[in-house]
């Protein structure tokens, strides 16, 4: 126990490998043990959860009014039934584990980084748990219900009458609000990457054309039903995170070269300096001759 305190107060640098694996070791079983606690709650509550991650389905209904006699959830296999029970501990204990992910990340990161990278991560690490609750809550409340809409149309429409498997249901509700949080870090990313100096603002303002057709590839990942009006609503959204971000960037790279005394934009360093004189080398008298 004692050996355990005394390597705490060690820095990270002073840390060997094994005890760096060990740490991790650490962080990693204290989010599993979350995680597991919010399994726990969602399988005592086995009953509550589900009705809650219908409520996607109920408001397709106020939005679609051909809705209305939308026959109720079926499972047709033991199996199916189970597969219900295990999205929805999925859901919950993921929700309950999120912040602990970003706090244990922050706390393995953070003694190996200076005093104002420390600083610096604070804000990532908040706007990481902000943007994908933020993703998570549109996806289960506009984008999930949309889709169902979208999708009820085009069956009725092709005369078709379908009966939605509850696995089925359970499994897209759930991924859907997942994959749409994890996808919101995108912006986090590129000023991520800003802030590291490995690729330029102007670079990627310039390249936006690319950005949108990659931007349109991640939502139809995304959205699994893939209907145009979800991935127009994404993809804008996306887009416009994109925007912000190279916006942010900039200011970013502004203050940390400002603060390092380099020029405040690199895309200056491109250009002559002023000082810089250009010598005008006169031309030998046989090259006149000829």
């Amino acid at each position: 126990m004692l050996s355990t305190f005394l390597r705490r107060k060690r820095s990270k640098s002073e840390m060997t490998f094994l005890e760096h694996i060990d740490d991790l070791r650490v962080s990693l079983l204290r989010v599993i043990g979350v995680f597991m606690l919010g399994v726990g709650a969602a399988l005592y509550f086995y009953k509550e959860i589900p009705v809650f991650l219908q409520l996607p389905l109920e408001w397709a209904k106020d939005m679609d009014a051909s809705m209305a006699n939308f026959p109720q959830l079926r499972e047709f296999t033991f199996m199916g039934v189970w597969s219900v029970l295990l999205y929805s501990a999925f859901a919950a204990g993921l929700a309950i584990a999120s912040p602990f992910i970003v706090y244990e990340v922050a706390r393995f990161v953070g003694p190996a980084l200076t005093t104002r990278e420390k600083r610096g991560l604070i804000p990532f690490c908040v706007g990481a748990l902000v943007l994908f609750i933020c993703g998570a809550v549109m996806a289960f409340t506009l984008l999930t219900p949309m889709s169902i809409v979208v999708w009820h149309s085009f069956a009725q429409n092709m005369g078709m009458v379908t009966d939605w498997q509850a696995s089925d249901y359970y499994s897209f509700v759930v991924m859907m609000s997942l994959l749409t949080g994890v996808a919101l870090q995108f912006p986090l990313v590129l000023i991520i990457l800003m802030w590291l100096e490995l690729v330029r603002p102007m670079t990627l303002l310039k390249s936006w054309r690319g950005m949108l057709f990659g931007i349109v590839a991640l939502s139809a990942i995304v959205t699994p039903i893939g209907d145009p009006v979800t991935l127009g609503i994404l993809t804008g959204v996306l887009f416009i995170l994109y925007l912000i971000a190279v916006f942010i960037g900039k200011g970013i790279v502004r203050r940390k070269r400002v603060a390092r005394g380099d020029k405040p934009d690199p895309e200056d360093e491109d250009l002559p300096d002023e000082d810089d004189e250009v010598i005008d080398v006169p031309s030998s008298p046989e090259s006149h001759r000829d």
